[in-house]
């Protein structure tokens, strides 16, 4: 077990040392400007040349370097989260090929090579997400292979259309023949893999991964592949003229049917699965409205301060005996002050909060929605969907972390692991000093010189005065009391989208194969089969029987008068 740890600690060591340098790498390639493309042709097919094409600029760059940060951190908190599991080296090589696969999706610019990375991401997240080898785990597993299949099913239909082109590399992808068709299947990948509606339902099932996993794939590396798709396949995607509204309408649906169900969950690890997913249709959000670096600089501070708040998610499981319910935590503050802290930075880095990484993209994207030319009932959609995260997130931190004792009285808890409170501190530290220091590189490219009216202004700071406000109402009173049952279940099944992705395929399933198990098997099979066989070998033999002891007493009486005739003749 030693040399286990030793292992996940010289991994953690390494993604860090890999991030420093190419973050350092990543501001050179900022400041000058700077791009490299490298082509590697494995096979030339008639006009067709198969090539691995890696692009090096300061996107994959800075990407690449936030996804070993987290990793690192995440590395280091499993050293102690997942001691005492058995199979500690599996789980470590696992999250290393999935730190891979990302890496992969990221430096690859040639579709048909892009599938390593795409598809190992998803190959290795159900692994990961069916570690625990229960029925729960296998039913979430299922879930979430067989909802980001078809994303690769629309990426394998993006290479046969791009054939006419005779190249498939994504960065100079023109507009051509069929660009509105490639455009609809990328959009689709993107949508699957991160999880907008209506294939969001596999997100919250993935949290039956372990908690290391869930703060790696919910922040940077599986859920942000399908935002980074479509940011580099954004020159094309906004020829597209239904590009743009239809990502907008699907991206604002999502963030409202995420905000109202995290209003409505109390499994503290499905509640930040929501969160997620309410951030990710704020990142596609962004794109619809025409924003790809604003996305990505989103995607970066909500890596962050996401990874830092399941840590702390982790912390809170670990140290109440597996316990993930809200409503049995209980004054967290007094036990785990430097967690409580953490969260408190994640928290409010997720609603925004003045001056940390949050802020300053999710603000943003917020004041360019009231200045570009959006409809007021989208405008209405995104700031209420801005007021449940707030709340959701009050809601989270009044109960669990400032609530009254609930809990086992005996049960003490402590804030004493060095594993988990570096990782803690590091992300901490990012989710309070990275949004500052990339809002330089990336707003300079992106934003030109716009005014905004003194409400429109102060519109994002009151929506989260009203979000807290609305939070301290709702915790005076409890949910069941405000709305009927029904209302009750389809807000918290996601708008009833959990037992739609599931039920139906596996009615389908069942009914089709009890059908063929009566129809074919034991049915058309069992009479042209076996037991069919056998009746009828059955029935001739009877038959034969019948027939040969009619035959033979025929025989008998045949001899005995011939013998009778024979011996008359000789008498006479």
């Amino acid at each position: 077990m030693n040399n286990i740890l030793k292992l996940s600690s010289i991994s953690s060591i390494m993604l860090f040392m890999y991030s420093g340098f190419v973050l350092i790498m990543s501001c050179w390639f900022m400041m000058n400007d700077k791009s490299f493309f490298i082509d590697w042709v494995i096979l030339n097919l008639s006009s067709c040349s198969m090539k691995m094409s890696v692009v090096v600029d300061s996107i994959s760059l800075s990407f690449s370097s936030v996804v070993c940060l987290i990793s690192g951190c995440v590395m280091m908190f499993s050293s102690s989260y997942m001691s005492g599991d058995v199979f500690l080296n599996r789980f470590i090589w696992l999250v290393m090929l999935f730190v891979l696969s990302m890496n992969m999706l990221i430096f690859i610019s040639s579709l048909p090579a892009l599938l390593l990375g795409w598809d190992g991401l998803g190959i290795v997240s159900f692994i990961l997400v069916i570690y625990y080898q229960n029925n729960k785990s296998l039913g979430a597993g299922m879930l979430t292979i067989l909802a980001n299949h078809v994303g690769d099913v629309m990426i394998l239909v993006s290479v046969g259309i791009l054939i006419i082109l005779g190249y498939w590399d994504v960065m100079v992808i023109e507009e051509f023949l069929l660009s509105s068709y490639l455009s609809l299947c990328i959009l689709i990948a993107g949508m699957t893999k991160s999880a907008q509606m209506p294939f969001s339902s596999w997100l919250p099932a993935a949290m039956a991964a372990p908690t290391p996993v869930s703060a790696l794939v919910h922040s940077s590396t599986l859920v942000t592949a399908g935002v980074f798709l479509l940011i580099r396949f954004f020159p094309i995607l906004e020829e597209w003229n239904l590009f743009s509204p239809l990502l907008l309408v699907i991206s604002v649906c999502t963030m409202f049917m995420a905000g109202v169900g995290a209003n409505y969950e109390n499994d503290l690890k499905k509640i930040v699965a929501l969160s997620t997913l309410s951030q990710l249709g704020m990142m596609m959000m962004s794109l619809a409205l025409g924003l790809p670096m604003l996305a990505i600089f989103h995607l970066y501070t909500h890596a962050l301060f996401k990874a830092l708040l399941f840590l702390c998610v982790g912390v809170i499981i670990h140290s109440s005996i597996s316990n993930q319910d809200i409503c049995l935590m209980n004054t967290l503050y007094h036990q785990l002050p430097l967690t409580s802290g953490c969260m408190n930075i994640a928290n409010m880095s997720l609603c925004g909060g003045l001056f940390l990484s949050g802020f300053y993209s999710k603000d943003l994207i917020l004041e360019l929605s009231l200045f570009n030319s959006t409809s007021l009932f989208m405008i209405m959609m995104i700031f209420l969907s801005v007021i449940l995260t707030v709340t959701y997130s009050m809601w989270l931190l009044f109960i669990s972390v400032c609530g009254v004792s609930k809990g086992i009285s005996f049960h003490s808890k402590g804030d004493f692991n060095i594993y988990f409170n570096f990782s803690m501190m590091i992300l901490s530290l990012a989710a309070i000093m990275l949004g500052a220091m990339l809002q330089y590189f990336f707003l300079e490219f992106e934003l030109n010189f716009f005014l905004l009216s003194y409400w429109q202004k102060k519109a994002v700071f009151i929506i989260i005065i009203v979000g807290a406000c609305v939070c301290m109402m709702l915790c005076k009173e409890s949910y069941s009391e405000k709305f009927t049952e029904k209302l009750d279940s389809f807000l918290s099944l996601m708008w009833f989208l959990i037992p739609l992705s599931t039920y139906p395929f596996v009615k389908f399933s069942v009914v089709t194969s009890t059908y063929i198990l009566k129809s074919i098997d034991c049915g058309w099979v069992e009479v042209l089969g076996g037991q069919g066989g056998f009746s009828a070998v059955m029935v001739f033999s009877k038959i034969n029987q019948v027939v040969q002891f009619k035959v033979f007493k025929f025989l008998i009486m045949y001899m005995i008068v011939l013998m009778v005739i024979t011996y008359f003749i000789f008498l006479f």
